[in-house]
């Protein structure tokens, strides 16, 4: 009632592969693409306006990489995922190489074996580094006016009576 979560859309369905279906080639597709089977190549969102979608469910496998704007998995990729939305990884996800995200939701029990990439369109801040002055560089090295080198300290030798 009170969220301050951005409510994403319900996923628009133009395409269903069925569990028994095998793609094998790059699949382009535009919409929502409902995948229950196995595609062994990439797949790959051809629409700019974002609003395209990859649902993957249970049992469903691609071999290959994929590339949309939104995806909800609840199978299994053997390739990398680039999300530029929003990726919804489910209980049964399953992702064997590097996940490039924007913003990401994981549910207990879903795996990636590989890096957990965060994209994002604002550019890198930098004003938390401190850089060094001109002179500070040069004056690395050297000992600061009157200074002597000190032994280092020793700690004092403990012993423990019997």
């Amino acid at each position: 009632m009170w969220s301050r979560r951005k409510k994403i859309k319900p996923a628009r369905v133009d395409t269903i592969v069925g569990r028994n279906t095998v793609i094998t080639g790059d699949v382009k597709f535009s919409g929502g693409l409902h995948l229950e089977g196995t595609v062994r190549g990439n797949l790959l969102a051809d629409d700019a306006s974002q609003e395209s979608v990859l649902i993957l469910n249970q049992g469903a496998l691609v071999e290959g990489d994929v590339r949309v704007p939104r995806v909800i998995i609840n199978g299994s990729v053997e390739g990398d995922v680039h999300a530029f939305v929003h990726v919804e990884l489910a209980p049964h996800a399953r992702i064997r190489g590097n996940l490039h995200y924007t913003m990401m939701e994981m549910a207990a029990g879903a795996e990636v074996n590989g890096s957990l990439v965060r994209q994002s369109d604002e550019p890198m801040r930098l004003e938390h580094l401190d850089v060094p002055a001109e002179n500070a560089r040069r004056e690395v090295g050297k000992k600061p006016a009157g200074a002597t080198e000190a032994a280092p300290a020793m700690p004092d030798a403990v012993t423990k009576d019997s």
